[in-house]
């Protein structure tokens, strides 16, 4: 339902949310310059039109990236009415993440050939929330030869998870990432756990992390520390390109500011992910990315040898895609070959028939 806004609340809101990107954008500079075109804005009427909250958001938040393209930077337009107690609409959201997506891990299964898939819901939820969904999920998978993370509908979230689910996935101490704030005197660092619920993973068996287009920010950070780690192979589509944290700042009713307040710094490459996603190891379509994965699974685990009845499936598994694709391929070669003969045919025929005056 449309919200209607009065010039001078429009005129108030925009100058708000352009001081608190002035204030707390993580590049100091670039938060001055957005500030300044948001303000330019505003003087010359781009927005004096619009009554709707959501339109507003919509304009402004094309305004602000449309400097370097940081897509956790905008105006965030909520339907419902923003909570007045602070931290209350953070929680409302998890809490409403969690009821969907079965704490965090909305599916769970164990696929031919003895690799195991775990799918990890839209958001990451705060680790006080998803930690005993994640480790019920890793008991489950412990039994797995490989493991498919499927992160491509997964949004971004705590980072605080995604440090909880490396340390499942790790055997050392590591230190997995770095956000540097503003000031560049701040910094906090994220490092595996001690101790996780359930049973870890561990570090040696095959892991292929699957991401996509719609793949962005702790889902970026999950995928990105583990590929430059080396441990995982990342399948799929470049991900969104977001490695900026933001906090929120409500300005109306249904109307937040989303202001990234920081950088990730990965302790590997010394850099981030952002506006360049995560390139995948071995790169097919989004959709595509489960089947290409379970293949490589299963040439892993028909790898290791021995008798065990997971090895066995995934070699006849494999035999039998083999046989699949074998047959389909000699299908196609027959009909391009019937459609030439067919093609050569007509053309004779065309070459033989007499003119005619």
């Amino acid at each position: 339902m449309p919200t209607d806004l009065q010039p001078g609340e429009l005129s108030r809101i925009v100058e708000r949310c352009a001081a608190k990107v002035e204030e707390h954008y993580v590049f100091p500079a670039t938060g001055t310059r957005l500030a300044a075109l948001l303000r330019e804005r505003l003087a010359s009427g781009a927005y004096h039109q619009v009554g709707d909250a959501r339109v507003l958001a919509e304009l402004v938040t094309a305004d602000l990236r449309s400097v370097n393209g940081d897509h956790h930077l905008r105006l965030r337009h909520r339907p419902d009415r923003i909570p007045t107690q602070k931290g209350k609409s953070t929680r409302t959201d998890a809490d409403k993440a969690a009821e969907l997506t079965m704490g965090g891990v909305p599916a769970v299964a164990r696929l031919v050939g003895g690799a195991a898939l775990m799918e990890l819901g839209h958001t990451l939820l705060p680790a006080r929330d998803a930690a005993e969904a994640v480790g019920a999920a890793f008991t489950l998978v412990a039994r797995s030869e490989a493991l498919l993370l499927d992160l491509r509908r997964c949004r971004g979230g705590d980072p605080h998870t995604v440090a909880l689910i490396c340390s499942y996935l790790l055997d050392e101490h590591t230190h997995l990432n770095t956000l540097r704030h503003r000031d560049e005197g701040r910094s906090v660092q994220f490092w595996t756990l001690p101790a996780v619920l359930g049973r870890p993973y561990g570090a040696t068996r095959p892991l292929f992390l699957l991401i996509g287009p719609a793949t962005f920010s702790g889902a970026e950070e999950l995928a990105y520390t583990l590929q430059q780690l080396g441990r995982g192979t990342v399948v799929g589509a470049r991900s969104g390109g977001g490695a900026h944290p933001q906090t929120t700042f409500p300005l109306h009713a249904h109307l937040e500011a989303s202001v990234p307040y920081a950088r990730a710094v990965n302790p590997v490459s010394g850099t981030n992910w952002e506006g360049v996603g995560v390139v995948p190891d071995v790169e097919t379509a989004a959709d595509d990315a489960r089947q290409v994965a379970h293949r490589l699974a299963l040439e892993a685990v028909a790898r290791r040898g021995g008798r065990s009845a997971s090895v066995v499936e995934a070699r006849e598994e494999l035999s039998r895609r083999l046989d699949e694709e074998t047959s389909a391929e000699k299908a196609a070669h027959k009909a391009n070959k019937a459609r030439k003969a067919a093609a050569a045919q007509t053309g004779e025929g065309r070459a033989a028939r007499p003119a005619t005056s």
